[in-house]
Order: C-alpha cells, then sequence, then structure tokens
C-alpha cells in the first residue's frame, strides 16, 4: 500500500470522524495530503480543480430537476399517484402494500429524489396503514425501500453525476438502461409484500367503481405524461438531457400553479430557496470531488486499487461479489452522490478490466447505492421514513431485514445478467 492511500486513509477517516461536511472533507484531504507529499503550489491546482468541476454543461440538468422535483413535490401530485396505483393494484392481497409501492415508484421517478417520495407518500400512506392494521415499522421499511427505486428510474440526478465522473458515458443510455432494473427492485419489494400479506391475512382494498378509477388516470396522467416526454425526448433525438431538464421545470410549473393550482405564487419563493439549498450542496461536492480526483490520478490511485482487487482473485465472479460488498460497506457509512463522486474514478478501472460496460456498471453502483439509503447509521431515507412514520430506528432496522434481502437479490440479478441494464440502451442511437 502506497503512502498516498495511508494518508488519504486516514485524514478521511479523521475528518469523518470530527464530523467535517464531506465536501469540506474531500478538499481538505486533497489539500493536506498532497502537502505532506511534496507537491507545490497546491492550493492554487486545488482551487483550479474546484473551479473546473462543476463547468459540465450536462451539470446543468442537476438544478432543473431539482427544482422540478420541488414543484412536483409541493404540488400535489402525491396525492393523484396514490389514488391511480390504487386503481391499478389496490384489489390485490395487501393491496394498500402495493400501493405505496407503485406510488414510490412512480414519484420518485418523477421528482427524482428518493427523500421526496419518502415524505411526500410516507405522509399520507403510513398512517393510513396504520389505521387499516399493518405493523407500522412494516409501513416504514416499506416505504423507506420502495422511494429508492426513483434514483433507477430515471430522470435521476445521482445519474448525472456518475456520468460526469465517467466522463464518456451518455446519459440517455444511461437514464434508459434504468428503467428495468428500477422496476425488478420494486417488483421484488412487492413479491415480499404479497407474501407477508398471504401469511398475515391482509385482504386487498375496495377501490370503488371504474368510473372512479378512470378519474383517478386521468388525473394523475399529466404528472406521468412528464416522464414520457423526457424520456420520449432524450430517446427520440428532440432535446438533450440538460434541454429536458429545462422542460421539466415548465411542465411542473404548470401542473402545480396552472393547471391543479396546488400552489401559489406566495409559494414559489420557499421552493426555490430549498432548490437552490440543494443544488449547491450537489455541486459543492463535484467541485471538491474534482480536485481529488485530479490527485489520485496524478498518484495512479486506481491503477493500484484495481492492481490489488485483482490481485485477490481472477475469478470474475469473486471479483464483482468484491465490489458489491465494497459498495454495500461503502453505502453504509456515505451518503449516494459523494460515494459515487469518489469511488466511480477508482473503481472503474477494476470494472473496465473485467469486461464490464460503464454504462452497466453504474447501474450497479447506483442499485449498491440505493440499499445504503436504507441502512444505518446514515441510511437518509430510513432517518426521513422513521421521522415521518415516528418510529424507532432500531426497530424499523429489524423490519428492513427482509427488504434488503429482497433488493440484495434484485441487485445479484443486475450485477450477473447485464441484459437486465444493456437491453433499453441498445434502442438510444
Amino acid at each position: 500500500m502506497s503512502l498516498a492511500i495511508v494518508i488519504l486513509i486516514f485524514l478521511f477517516v479523521f475528518f469523518l470522524l470530527i464530523n467535517v461536511p464531506i465536501a469540506v472533507v474531500l478538499a481538505a484531504v486533497t489539500v493536506v495530503a498532497a502537502y505532506a507529499l511534496g507537491y507545490e503550489q497546491v492550493l492554487v491546482t486545488v482551487a483550479s480543480d474546484m473551479a473546473s468541476g462543476p463547468e459540465s454543461f450536462t451539470l446543468l440538468a442537476i438544478p432543473f430537476f431539482i427544482l422540478a422535483g420541488e414543484f412536483l413535490g409541493a404540488g400535489g401530485q402525491a396525492r393523484r399517484l396514490i389514488d391511480f396505483a390504487s386503481a391499478l393494484v389496490g384489489r390485490l392481497s395487501g393491496g394498500l402494500a402495493w400501493v405505496n409501492t407503485v406510488t414510490c415508484m412512480l414519484f420518485g421517478a418523477i421528482s427524482g429524489s428518493a427523500t421526496a417520495a419518502v415524505s411526500s407518500i410516507g405522509g399520507t400512506l403510513i398512517p393510513e396503514m396504520n389505521r387499516k392494521g399493518y405493523r407500522k415499522d412494516f409501513n416504514i421499511a416499506l416505504t423507506t425501500t420502495s422511494a429508492t427505486t426513483g434514483l433507477l428510474i430515471p430522470p435521476s440526478n445521482v445519474m448525472i453525476v456518475y456520468a460526469v465522473s465517467m466522463g464518456n458515458v451518455s446519459i440517455a443510455k444511461l437514464f434508459m438502461a434504468g428503467i428495468l432494473p428500477g422496476v425488478l427492485v420494486g417488483s421484488m419489494i412487492m413479491a415480499l409484500c404479497y407474501m407477508i400479506s398471504k401469511k398475515e391475512g391482509i385482504k386487498g382494498m375496495d377501490i370503488g367503481t371504474g368510473k372512479g378509477i378512470l378519474k383517478s388516470a386521468f388525473d394523475a396522467f399529466p404528472s406521468l405524461l412528464l416522464v414520457g416526454v423526457v424520456l420520449g425526448g432524450i430517446m427520440g433525438g428532440v432535446f438533450t438531457p440538460t434541454e429536458a431538464s429545462a422542460i421539466a421545470v415548465v411542465w411542473a410549473f404548470l401542473l402545480s400553479f396552472v393547471v391543479y393550482r396546488e400552489l401559489k405564487f406566495s409559494d414559489l419563493k420557499p421552493i426555490l430557496y430549498r432548490a437552490v439549498k440543494t443544488t449547491a450542496v450537489v455541486l459543492l461536492l463535484v467541485a471538491s470531488s474534482r480536485a481529488m480526483s485530479q490527485f489520485l490520478t496524478v498518484e495512479q490511485i486506481p491503477q493500484q486499487f484495481s492492481s490489488f482487487l485483482i490481485g485477490i482473485s481472477e475469478n470474475p465472479v469473486i471479483l464483482i461479489l468484491t465490489i458489491n460488498l465494497l459498495l454495500l460497506m461503502v453505502g453504509i457509512f456515505m451518503d449516494m452522490t459523494p460515494a459515487v463522486l469518489i469511488f466511480t474514478p477508482i473503481l472503474a478501472p477494476v470494472s473496465a478490466s473485467l469486461g464490464i460496460d460503464p454504462i452497466h456498471f453504474g447501474i450497479i453502483m447506483i442499485t449498491n447505492l440505493c440499499i445504503g439509503l436504507c441502512t444505518p447509521p446514515v441510511g437518509t431515507c430510513l432517518f426521513v421514513g422513521c421521522s415521518v412514520g415516528r418510529g424507532n430506528i432500531a426497530k424499523v432496522s429489524r423490519a428492513m431485514l427482509p427488504f434488503y434481502a429482497a433488493m440484495i437479490v434484485a441487485l445479484l440479478l443486475i450485477s450477473f445478467i447485464p441484459e437486465i441494464s444493456m437491453w433499453l440502451p441498445r434502442f438510444v442511437s
């Protein structure tokens, strides 16, 4: 192990233990490590790298998708999607659990935010499931895990971050690659809900008349059409992902302020504030990770790490399992965006040596880190779910165990069956 790796690991762990924000940690670790190794003009180099990090035109899609998600989250779309999901799957055994999963998948895909899905959907469905006799810990665990599927089903900000980190990955193809894996994870969760509901004798819902079903579909259609417009436009070459994000903002604004009229212009200021705050956090992470990435490249740390892993075993199955285990551990202790920014340049040479397509590897990485969003001690979705559902983290974590198993089964299928990720991207020019 080289001196550079030892210094980086020690400083990284030290700064995290004293609760330094992760964006500051990345920049500080780079500066201190470079000084320790005798680099000259470190501050100038790091400042230059950080300034150039967020300059990518592609990254402009992130603030637009964040703003669109804020409009949709505050504009009443959650309630309409719940009604629509009830019409689709409500009559099945454990219908309300199925409704929860399908709604989280739809809302997460539309808003691009797992935490927004947990908050918006959980705030409505967790109390309702509690009243219908479902166990509260089960309800929170279900909502938390289901919400993460929206990070795989496009549009997804973390996919944009991954594409920029890789540098040569098509966002359009990455978006398409996430659809089937997201549906697979959601299907595994729904299958688990069906088995638990059958075992506990939970019956389906009374979903009303056919007229009511058509009305719910009509009400939800404009929100769902947003995903179709974004993906259809990107696939058809009508506009780029960045242009699609701007269209998403306009569409979400019109839905919330004009069509549904759930929001007033007085609501605009707090919505813009939240969007700017989230964007600033993401772009600061991109800037500081750019500086660290440049330092890692100069020190050839990705190549050293690749040689180390390949030295463990030449069996590709063992190596893929090792990568998955590493990413699962990373997800437990680190939030998704910084994890993608830090570990993409480190693990990319390993995946390339195994012949894994960069798009397929991106889906594997994001799926792993989605599981991390549901695990203590740093699981953002877990904490939001417990807050919304007023649950105890320890009890909810125990209820999460079968959901972890379902998500890991989906992860293994995604890892070892590339066609799940790579089939749809073939239709993108």
